[in-house]
This record gives structure tokens, sequence and C-alpha cells, in this order.
């Protein structure tokens, strides 16, 4: 059985990062999804595509997926680089703006 291993990446809506500390072994589909004819609805008789594992390091998640036989591939998160503005938030409030203040 294939799985993947990978560090999420923090939602696109918030600006925080939890959820991101931790790796997750996610199993690859072993059958497709059939659509119901009458309603329309995607199925699958596939459970392990449900289960997401969660590991305090890459380590473990490998250690888990050899101890179970797993086919996994680990994906490696690509940094990010952290966005500081050097005036912080209080500098769209200063009094001392060279210029006209526009957003």
């Amino acid at each position: 059985m294939r799985a993947r291993i990978y560090k999420p990446a923090r939602n696109a809506m918030q600006s925080g990062t939890a959820k991101t500390k931790s790796w997750v072994l996610e199993f690859a589909p072993s059958s497709p999804r059939q659509v119901d004819p009458l309603m329309g609805w995607t199925s699958s008789d596939d459970t392990q595509a449900q289960v997401k594992l969660r590991f305090e390091s890459k380590d473990a998640a490998l250690e888990y997926a050899q101890a179970h036989g797993l086919e996994a591939v680990v994906r490696e998160p690509k940094p990010r680089k952290a966005n500081i503005r050097p005036g912080g938030y209080g500098e769209n409030f200063a009094t001392n703006r060279r210029g006209a203040w526009t957003h």
C-alpha cells in the first residue's frame, strides 16, 4: 500500500501557522471513486483514503511506514520567508509620514 508523508501548508485564509508543525501520513486511494447514478454523489469503498495520521517528526512517520510495510513517499516542505515589515502594524498610523497616505 502506498502512502505520502508531508508537512501541511498553512491555511490560505489565515495568517497563523496552526496545524503546520506536525507531519502527516496519508494513504493513497487504492480504488477510483464511483459516481452514484441516482444522486450524483461520489463514493468509494476505500476506507484508508479517509485516514490521516499525524506525527511529531518526519522520522517517526517513516518508522511507522516501515513498521507497517507501507511504501512511503516524502514531500519536503518549501521554506517560507518571514513577512516582517520594518515598521510593523504601527507604521499604518504614523504621524511623521512624508507622503500622501494611500492604500
